[in-house]
Parts: structure tokens; C-alpha cells; sequence
């Protein structure tokens, strides 16, 4: 542990808000923001500088059963500690040595400064209760309403490939919800999938929040209606000092004008920093400009199917 306080993972499915809820946590000053690590794709993954581990799958499971690698790993991660001979033997292209400064410098800074880690991490849903019990993080699980969820991801063109989880025997063992999946192994129905795997991961948070009172759930529409009122009550869970350098740049980063939309990509784009400054409340609503009513029915309907 460095800093005054314990290391913060903020985790939940892709297009839940993860970035967006790590770079506002990381304007109070008094943390090191860490993009996915767990993410299978380079950047940002597969940097040994950063976690010196191999990443298999996307959503990895780790638990106490396989720990021993990733402990090592993220005990170095969560200590600021870099691994820059192991960086440069693996990644030395002209952009690989800019991230390597960039989180080299980072690293070293957040030691000598007394910050903490934050690891941003949607790849790192499943295993959030490894990362509570055994690296003592504080974890925010951030929850999306699934119609705007699979409205963002019907934008974005994403899907997912269900063999990532299902072929992961100790996550299946730990989570037999999972197993619901497996009837939807290679269908050509998107929205179906995308519904699937939210309930899925609704599920394992709901149970993972029971047990563990070192993880919090945050509803994303929650905290973009009323951004100030959330992110300082988030503050203050988290052990950061709300600041009025933290609401200036809270209110500034979620009163901007909507980005332009990005254009389509599959999995190799969750491998991208996500956030974009926003207009939060006027975000809310733009599942209607990518659903029609009668998926948005659908979607309500397949989500509040039980498991």
C-alpha cells in the first residue's frame, strides 16, 4: 500500500462509465490512474513495466486458487513499483518508449509523493473480490441502465465472444451464473449477447456486494444526473479530500458539449482510455437515437429475466 490510504480498482462492464468514474476520481491529485492492465490488447495491456504478469483472457479470473503469479504482480502494480527492464525487453517501439516515460515518471512521482494506485479496469469485474481481500483495494463497481449499456455498445458495434468466460473453469465454479451463457455461444444476435452479459455481471455483483463491504456499486445514470452530489459522496467513501480543485474539474469535465460520435470497432477498441469530457445529464438519453422502441422493450425484458 502506498499514500494515506488503500489502492481504489474501479471496475463494471465496458461502456458502464469506468473511465469517466477513474479520471474524476483522479482529479482530487492524490492518485496514479492505471489504464486496464487486464486488458488482453497492447496498449494497454501486455506491459510488463506495468503488471508483470501474462494476461490470457479478457475478463481474467483470479482467485486465491491461481493467485500466486498475479499477486506478485499487482503487489508491484498497486506499489508504484515500475518494471522498466521488463517494459523495454518486450515493448520498444517509438510509442511504447512514450508510454514507458510517461508511466515510468508517473510511478516514481506517486512514490515519493505519497499517492495511491488506481486501477481503471472493466476487465477486472469478476475478480473484484480477489482484489478487495487480498490487495485490500477499495472497488467501485459502476452500473449502467442495460438498455443505455447495450444502446452504447449497438454504437460502437461491439460484441463479445462468451468462450472468453466459459473456458475459465474456477470462474464458471465461482460463478455458475456464467454457465447461462454458453447457449449463446457463436449467435449472430448482438443485442441478445449484449443483454446476456449484463445480467450475467449484474448477478456476480449483486453477490459480490453481499459478501464484501469494501466494494461499492455506483448507478452511472445516478452519478451523471447529479455529478457534484455523487463524485463528492464518492470522495469521501474512497478516502480523498474533495477539494475545490476537484469540483472545478469535475464540473468542468461533465458540463461539456457531447463528443462527436466515434466511429465502429470491435474488441481491439476497448483497449482505448474511453472518457471524453461530457455533457453527463444530456448522455442520458441517447439510447433513443440507437434503439428502437421495440429493442428497448426487448432489452427490458431480457435483463429482468432471472438467472
Amino acid at each position: 500500500m502506498t499514500g494515506d490510504g488503500p489502492p481504489l480498482l474501479v471496475t463494471g462492464l465496458p461502456r458502464s462509465g469506468t473511465s469517466w468514474a477513474g479520471k474524476m476520481l483522479a482529479a482530487s491529485g492524490r492518485l496514479v490512474y492505471v489504464n486496464e492492465p487486464l486488458n488482453p490488447e497492447h496498449p494497454p495491456g501486455r506491459c510488463p513495466g506495468v503488471l508483470d504478469a501474462s494476461v490470457t483472457h479478457r475478463f481474467q479470473y483470479i482467485c486465491p486458487d491461481d493467485e500466486s503469479p498475479w499477486l506478485a504482480a499487482f503487489s508491484r502494480t498497486v506499489g508504484l513499483r515500475y518494471g522498466l527492464l521488463a517494459e523495454l525487453r518486450r515493448n520498444h517501439r517509438p510509442r511504447d518508449l512514450a508510454r514507458t516515460a510517461k508511466y515510468g515518471t508517473a510511478f516514481l512521482a506517486g512514490r515519493l509523493l505519497g499517492r495511491r494506485a488506481l486501477l481503471d479496469d472493466p476487465f477486472a469485474l469478476f475478480s473484484a473480490a480477489w482484489f478487495s481481500r487480498r490487495l485490500g483495494c477499495r472497488v467501485v463497481v459502476m452500473v449502467r441502465d442495460p438498455v443505455s449499456f447495450v444502446g452504447s455498445w449497438r454504437r460502437l458495434g461491439w460484441s463479445v465472444d462468451f468462450h472468453e468466460l466459459l473456458e475459465q473453469p474456477l470462474l464458471v465454479r465461482d460463478h455458475p451464473c456464467v454457465e447461462e451463457l454458453r447457449p449463446l455461444v457463436g449467435s449472430r444476435d448482438p443485442l441478445a449477447k449484449a443483454a446476456a452479459l449484463w445480467r450475467v455481471a449484474r448477478r456476480v455483483t449483486a453477490d459480490l456486494t453481499a459478501a464484501d463491504p469494501g466494494v461499492r456499486v455506483v448507478g452511472y445514470e445516478s452519478l451523471a444526473s447529479a455529478p457534484l452530489d455523487g463524485f463528492r459522496d464518492l470522495y469521501t467513501w474512497c478516502g480523498l479530500p474533495w477539494s475545490e480543485r476537484a469540483a472545478r474539474r469535475v464540473a468542468a469535465a461533465c458540463t461539456a458539449p457531447a463528443a462527436a460520435p466515434a466511429s465502429g470497432f470491435a474488441w481491439t477498441g476497448l483497449s482505448r482510455t474511453a472518457f471524453r469530457p461530457m455533457d453527463s445529464r444530456a448522455a442520458l438519453g441517447t439510447y433513443r437515437e440507437r434503439l428502437t422502441p421495440g429493442e428497448v422493450s426487448r432489452i427490458r425484458e431480457l435483463t429482468s429475466a432471472p438467472l
